[in-house]
């Protein structure tokens, strides 16, 4: 299984063993859900499957009249050397990924260039609101004394961040350069199409 929440509980769970209601609430706690894509449902899922294949195994049930009954789970030997197989090609091995944006930039010729610079203008606002967000939440993060290393994740997303920020300038300025801009020919290109017999 390759499900990147499965992955998250392999991890979690060469700290020490845990119930899924706790993995749960650890991946919300450390804001792993912006990374992870998480319900509690798909949790109890993926842990079913762990146990299937082999990589976790149930050492205990909690039973407590306040709540319903809990299975605690540990790493099998297995668990941890596919989790670290897993995390070091995750790491080291770039993959094409399908990101949405790059879907419509595929097929941005449809819109007319006036409408995409207002919506590429749309996006720079929003990408800005999300850089502060992230920097903000960074900044007070690191204030409190957490270490970068916990961070990373975010400081990646506003290196990625500033990199669309300053595609989008560039995309911008690329249609609506008055001298060498690809706006008047596009415009002319979706007049012809509009003018052509349907």
């Amino acid at each position: 299984m390759r499900n990147l929440l499965g992955l998250a509980v392999l991890s979690y769970l060469t700290e020490r063993p845990m119930h899924p209601y706790e993995i749960g609430e650890l991946l919300v706690a450390r804001d792993h859900a912006r990374s992870i894509k998480y319900n509690r449902g798909s949790l109890y899922m993926v842990v079913n499957q762990l146990v299937k294949a082999g990589l976790i195994e149930a050492t205990a049930t909690i039973r407590d009249t306040q709540r319903p009954e809990r299975t605690v789970y540990a790493l099998t030997d297995a668990g941890r050397g596919e989790m670290l197989d897993w995390l070091r090609e995750l790491i080291g091995q770039p993959v094409h990924e399908y990101p949405q944006f790059v879907a419509a930039l595929s097929l941005i010729g449809a819109l007319h260039p006036d409408e995409v610079v207002a919506l590429l203008r749309q996006r720079q606002t929003g990408l800005e609101q999300q850089r502060v967000g992230i920097s903000q939440s960074v900044e007070a993060c690191l204030a409190r004394g957490m270490h970068p290393l916990f961070q990373v994740e975010e400081t990646y997303r506003l290196a990625v961040l500033e990199a669309e920020l300053a595609f989008v300038a560039r995309f911008i300025t690329d249609i609506t350069d008055p001298e060498t801009g690809w706006g008047p020919g596009w415009a002319a290109h979706h007049a012809d199409r509009d003018e052509s017999p349907h």
